[in-house]
Parts: structure tokens; sequence; C-alpha cells
């Protein structure tokens, strides 16, 4: 493909999207086709930092938004090309990053070129590496080296959510526990001690561990503790003297990153933790102006954001932000990941409506 046409009908853009396989750092194609279909609109002022690409509105409103979307996907799983089917009357784009999100990002795409005359100053934002470790992440990238590219009164990411408002996110902690013992021949075990044995103490701990559901901000929010993956072991003949567990806490935006890490180290008191990954939450804020606004505007109930996602980026810059997208999220990183067509027209019709000044024909 050589140049992407934002103006045909969203299920076509969807599918020329997800067609470009943009596995995460395999971004570059599908970030040179967004950068060229923006810098042909004349009402954006396109910036590519790295295979981040970022388009903005200048207008001089008095309030600036931002709209975000991630470019990347998790690897391919025999689900490329894209297709189009209708499944019990609804039809469905499939293929990898239909879901998460492309939908989103189409969405994006064609309201950036669409939308010439927003009530509101808006800055596009299309990322790379989303779906790996946080360093990498195009979105907290941009933050740090052009903090004046990122800044804005309220975001929107746009992360599948089957067109309803999610606010805030969990926060996620994961970190190994491990458990030592003294190696000895298996025939004559009694002259070692089996860390792996020992791991039975580790695994009480967490199936005793009380997971909160907590009210924030008006929505429920409900935690996870899990055991997500076993080390330990050299030989069927060996007594092993360690063995590991994986640990993921997802917790409520009620506590900060400190405080849910102190949980942590309470409850696993005389282990020995090896921290891997330490995200804050982000509270639903959706009692500001600007959430309110953009609530009314989409219509329905909204609900919490079960998982961590870049809201937790911009509630840490001090940007109101709600994931609002097409998909189902939890149709994410699944081999049959698809996107209903009815989700992006919705999304597209919310964010027009609440971006095209008064007056303005729909």
């Amino acid at each position: 493909m050589d140049a992407l046409d934002l103006e045909q009908p969203l299920p076509t853009l969807l599918r020329a999207l997800v067609d470009v396989e943009s596995v995460s750092g395999n971004e570059q194609q599908l970030a040179d086709l967004v950068e060229r279909a923006l810098e042909r609109q004349p009402h954006l002022h396109v910036t590519r930092l790295g295979n981040t690409v970022v388009a903005r509105t200048e207008l001089d409103r008095p309030q600036r938004v931002v709209v975000a979307g991630h470019l990347d996907t998790v690897p391919v799983a025999g689900n490329l090309p894209s297709q189009l089917r209708t499944t019990d009357g609804e039809q469905r784009i499939h293929g990898r990053g239909s879901c998460d999100m492309k939908g989103g990002v189409a969405v994006a795409l064609q309201l950036a070129a669409e939308l010439r005359q927003p009530r509101h100053d808006v800055t596009w934002i299309f990322y790379d590496n989303e779906e790996v470790s946080g360093p990498l992440n195009g979105l907290g990238l941009t933050a740090d080296a052009h903090p004046e590219l990122v800044q804005a009164d309220f975001a929107i990411l746009m992360e599948p959510t089957r067109a309803l408002v999610e606010g805030g996110c969990q926060g996620t902690l994961r970190f190994w526990v491990s458990t030592r013992g003294v190696a000895a021949h298996s025939a004559r075990g009694w002259m070692g001690h089996n860390a792996i044995h020992d791991l039975r103490h580790v695994l009480e701990r967490i199936v005793g561990f009380e997971q909160r559901t907590i009210e924030v901000d008006g929505l429920a929010y409900r935690e996870g503790l899990n055991a997500v993956q076993v080390s330990g072991g050299v030989a069927g003949n060996v007594i092993p003297d360690e063995c590991r567990v994986h640990v993921n806490y997802r917790y409520a935006p009620d506590r900060e990153v400190i405080e849910a890490r102190a949980v942590m180290e309470r409850l696993f008191d005389g282990f020995e933790l090896d921290w891997v990954d330490l995200s804050p939450a982000a509270r639903p804020g959706l009692h500001l102006p600007m959430a309110r606004d953009f609530v009314d505007a989409v219509g329905g109930t909204p609900g919490p954001k079960y998982g961590w996602t870049d809201v937790a980026r911009f509630s840490a810059l001090g940007i109101p932000a709600v994931n609002f997208g097409p998909g189902d999220p939890s149709r994410a990183h699944t081999d049959d990941e698809f996107c209903p067509v009815e989700d992006l027209h919705t999304c597209a019709a919310a964010l027009r409506r609440w971006l095209q000044p008064a007056g303005q024909p729909q």
C-alpha cells in the first residue's frame, strides 16, 4: 500500500490498517502511512518522533484535547489478512489488531481529517510500542522528550470499551517471590530441603488474600492477585534449592503505587521479592467538567477500566483521561480478535458530536 485514504468508509479504512502488520517494534510502515495521510491535511501540524506521529490543530481554542491510540499489536497468530464476516446478524472486522486497537485508530484518523474546525483544539497522537515494556512506549517517550506535544486539558485513549466510557484504570504490580532450599539427591531427599514444597506457603497467602471490590469516584473496581508463572527445579533426580513464582497484583485506583507495594511486602513478609513492574493506577475523574461534558455527549453508563492503560500516563501528567473506543476488550489479544462495524460508527458519531462546534451539521 502506497497511501492511506482517510475518507474511505470506516470498515474499509480499518481493514487497510489491520492488513499492515505492525507487531511491536515493526510499526515503521504503518507510521509512514499515517504520517503521509495526516500531512495531506492542511489544518494539521504534524510531528514525527520515531514511530510516533503527532498531529495538532492550532486554532487558539481555550481548551485542548488529546485523542490517542497505539499503532502496534501483539504477535500475529494466523489472523492476517483481515476478513469481514457477519455473525448473528452483526458485521465484524476480524484480524490482529482489529480490536486492540486499530478500530480506535481508524476512528481517530478519519475524524482528524474530517474535523477542520473542532470546538476544542485537538492533538491526535498515534504511537508505537504500547504492548511491550514501559520504557519503549512511544507516548511516554514523547511526553518525556517533548511534553508540550502532550499537554492538554483532557485526553481520550481509544482503547476498546465497546463504545462506552471506561474511567481510570487499575494499577499493576508484578514481582517474583523466591523460596530457598538445600539441594540433594532425590533418593536422599531428607538430606536437603525442597524449595518447591515451600512454595505452598506463598500460594496460601495468595489464595487467602482479600481481593477488594471498592468504589472510587462512583465506579466499582475489583482487584485481583494471581500467581501467573512458576520457575524451579534443575533435574528429575535433584531436590531443588530454589523456586520462584511470578505474582501479578491488579489494584484499585484508591491506592498509590507505593501503598500497593507496601501491601504486597506485608503479605509476603519473610520472602524475597524481586520487582519487575510498578505501574500506577488512575482515578476516573469523571466529575471534572470536560469529562462530564464528554460522557453527556457519548451517552450510556460509564464503567471502570479493568487492566492498565496509558490513561495512567495522562493522569500522572495531571491530565484527566478516559478510555473510549470500538471493540470488546475481552476480544483483545485473542486469535479470533474482531471489531464490530457498528462500534466504529458509534464511536465516530459520539466523538464528532462532542467535537463539532454548536450549530454545525452532524
